[in-house]
């Protein structure tokens, strides 16, 4: 590349990474996203930072972890002073947008971007906040529940599906404008879809691409209740299980659903990527493609994510450039490295700026330079959990950890669906040990817990006061400076229509 690379970041919501062991899998519809990682670097063991949306997507942005960014759940504030990849790409001469769902809370709706063009789909106050004060308790207006599975099917438009369609459009248009100065200023533009996560409702064009897969049935069949783990049956309970009865041919349409959506996505992403190439950018742009986080799909019983098996925690990552050569890279990374990635290939010593961070450049493995990295860390302190959980993959193993449960251990490649925990085998006696040495090294859960406690209660207060009297909302209005759009009368007609033109 001549000069610092554009970045077109390409996010999902909610696709499990099991689906993309090296690009997408072969029984997915999606000849844009197979062109994308035949060009790539794809990442088969990429995990989320958290298994859930807002505390996956603030440490994406910023490198850090949870207990680091204090974006515990889906109401947590994601503070203003925080730097992210958006701040320090700016700051050296970037532009820099988004398109689409970050779910922002708080009243900072930008965190880095100079401009968002669409609202978000969720809202940014405090008001899904969980409640550690309460075990056990169900808040119905939000969390979850099965209904998402027993009511998958068909339709043409939903809540969902309204908008990604204009986030794809806007992000589209914003490709377009981008490239009309890209000679003089590089640019980040991430677009950002809240498909495939549920409601599991999908067009029928999409639909139809899947009467005859042969993935609608989970590989491990849902487990009795009591035979889950202490966490999994609180998921469970928070899921309200008890009042649906999921059959199997529920399960089935909820995974065409969701294997459609990959679909409908696919075609989305394929008009980025044309709208990339008709501006002829593509020589200059690293195309990063990543989700927040995984969704169960009814392994096990299990749905949706807030887990650390593999279907929640783990997440499709792939990058494209000129510059890169395509292969699989399989050491265990995580999205809390795609912030200092896109530093290191934007030439930003973020060390020199006095930034430490969880995540790490994957240049290194990249090049060949590093084969390992340090472990890779997640937490999870939402709904369905009473007390923060921890996760350590190292190598082939994988070690989850939680003050109110037995530990759990994995074999990733012994055991790729986590049917056997190994924490209780004498033989795995000293690794146990030596996992629990590590959770001690990297965190004091204890006043992980306190913390998390006090930034539910504080957040409650707050929620509750500014709900009385004048709202003020945060949520993101876009500008649309509609005077200053197409032709207005302050303007020459001869150069608006000559600068609008590309190439």
């Amino acid at each position: 590349m001549s000069r610092r690379p554009n970045f077109l970041i390409l996010m999902v919501d909610q696709m499990a990474g099991t689906l993309c062991p090296d690009g997408p899998a072969a029984f997915l519809q999606t000849p844009h996203l197979k062109a994308l990682a035949a060009r790539a670097l794809r990442f088969s063991s990429c995990y989320t930072p958290s298994p859930l949306c807002l505390p996956a997507r603030a440490s994406f942005m910023t490198g850090l972890l949870p207990s680091k960014t204090g974006v515990y759940d889906n109401a947590a504030e994601f503070t203003a002073s925080l730097p992210t990849f958006a701040h320090h790409l700016r700051r050296a001469g970037y532009r820099t947008a988004l398109s689409g769902k970050m779910h922002f809370v708080g009243p900072d709706q930008l965190h880095g971007f100079e401009r968002r063009l669409t609202t978000d789909i969720y809202p940014a106050d405090f008001g899904w906040t969980p409640d550690y004060r309460k075990p056990g308790e169900r808040i119905d207006w939000w969390y979850h529940n099965l209904g998402s599975v027993t009511g998958a099917g068909v339709a043409a438009i939903t809540n969902q599906l309204e908008f990604d369609d204009e986030a794809a459009f806007h992000g589209e248009s914003e490709i377009y404008r981008l490239a009309r100065g890209a000679a003089e200023t590089p640019w980040c533009l991430c677009v950002s879809f809240t498909h495939p996560h549920d409601p599991y409702v999908a067009r029928q064009q999409y639909w139809d691409l899947y009467e005859d897969c042969p993935a609608l049935s989970p590989e491990t069949p849902a487990l009795d209740f009591s035979d889950h783990d202490p966490h999994s049956r609180r998921l469970l309970e928070a899921l309200d299980h008890r009042n649906y009865a999921v059959t199997p041919e529920h399960v089935r349409t909820a995974r065409r659903a969701y294997f459609a959506n990959i679909s409908y996505l696919d075609d989305k992403i394929g008009q980025l990527l044309a709208a990339l190439d008709a501006c002829g950018q593509r020589e200059n742009t690293v195309v990063l493609f990543c989700s927040d986080h995984g969704d169960m799909l009814g392994e096990r019983g299990l749905w949706f994510k807030m887990s650390f098996f593999e279907g929640s925690a783990r997440i499709p990552l792939m990058i494209a450039g000129p510059d890169l050569a395509p292969g699989t890279i399989d050491t265990p990374v995580s999205a809390l490295d795609i912030a200092p990635t896109l530093a290191a290939m934007a030439g930003i010593d973020l060390q020199a700026e006095g930034q430490v961070l969880d995540g790490h450049s994957l240049l290194p493995i990249i090049s060949g330079e590093r084969a390992l990295r340090a472990p890779v860390l997640m937490e999870y302190a939402a709904e369905g959990s009473e007390a923060p959980l921890v996760s350590i993959r190292e190598g082939r193993f994988k070690f989850n950890h939680c003050l109110l449960d037995p530990p759990q251990l994995f074999d990733l490649e012994a055991d790729p669906l986590e049917r056997r925990n190994l924490a209780d085998d004498p033989a795995e006696a000293v690794r146990v040990h030596g996992f629990l040495d590590k959770v001690a090294a990297y965190w004091d859960l204890e006043a992980l817990d306190t913390a998390v406690r006090r930034s539910q209660a504080n957040r409650w207060i707050v929620y509750e006061a500014l709900r009385k009297g004048r709202y003020h909302p945060w949520d993101h209005t876009p500008d649309t400076q509609a005077a200053e759009r197409y032709m207005r009368n302050h303007m020459d007609l001869n150069v608006v229509e000559d600068e609008a033109r590309f190439p």
